[in-house]
């Protein structure tokens, strides 16, 4: 099984700013929404946060963490949610599975060989399932924060689809997304050399910021954004 790399406390401060950002774990879990299907599994869950607003809307929602110590956490938080099924996941694995959709956020790039980590997501899914995919976008934003977090690398959306297609997936649907924040993310993290985490600065920017550039987003899609968000298809 591939190795779990990166600084878990410098990766734990990072979930926790997530958290904060309700605004944004909002939207973009109302992009996974209409290729979910009633039974998805998610590829690293983290703090729960995406499963918990995801749930409500299937009849069978499986959160899964590598980390042993992270999961036990995650367990703990998911545990008064009999639809929720939590268990660990290291990928790449040669398991199958006939899930209606695999959703991976944040995840893909820290792995090694994303292509077969694609691989399994689609033998997880039954024919015609779909596998789910947010990453962070654009090598040039490459970061002490992303290299501390265990990111050995970040994408275009040609080099995502261009793995996609190499893992025998076909791609729906593929754009960038959130393009403030990558100013944002480039600005606090290579220049001023910040991490990203729970504080005054993440809620603003989440409070305010955040809604505009969802709105027009929601309009027209954008040349750049700080994340690649994917939708491809397990073939029938």
């Amino acid at each position: 099984m591939a190795e779990i790399t990166g600084d878990q406390r410098v990766q734990s401060e990072v979930l926790e700013g997530l958290a904060a950002a309700v605004n944004h774990r909002h939207w973009f879990a109302e992009l996974a929404l209409p290729y979910l299907g009633s039974n998805p599994i998610e590829i690293g869950s983290g703090l729960g946060d995406y499963a918990l607003e995801w749930a409500p809307h299937t009849a069978r929602f499986t959160a899964t963490e590598a980390d042993p110590d992270r999961l036990i956490a995650l367990k703990e938080r998911l545990a008064g949610h009999p639809d929720i099924e939590v268990r660990q996941m290291l990928l790449p694995s040669q398991e199958d599975g006939a899930y209606t959709a695999a959703v991976s956020y944040n995840v893909l790039e820290h792995i090694e060989d994303d292509r077969r980590a694609l691989q399994t997501m689609g033998r997880l899914v039954r024919p015609g399932g779909a596998v789910i995919i947010i990453v962070p976008a654009f090598p040039f934003a490459m970061s002490p924060v992303d290299i501390a977090t265990g990111h050995v690398r970040r994408y275009t959306i040609r080099s995502l689809a261009r793995v996609m297609s190499r893992a025998d997936l076909r791609v729906e649907r593929i754009n960038y997304t959130n393009a403030l924040g990558l100013i944002g993310y480039y600005m606090a993290t290579s220049v001023f050399r910040l991490t990203p985490k729970e504080g005054a600065m993440v809620k603003l920017y989440d409070k305010l910021v955040l809604p505009a550039t969802k709105a027009v987003e929601q309009r027209v899609r954008p040349p750049f954004g700080q994340s690649v968000f994917a939708v491809a298809r397990r073939p029938r």
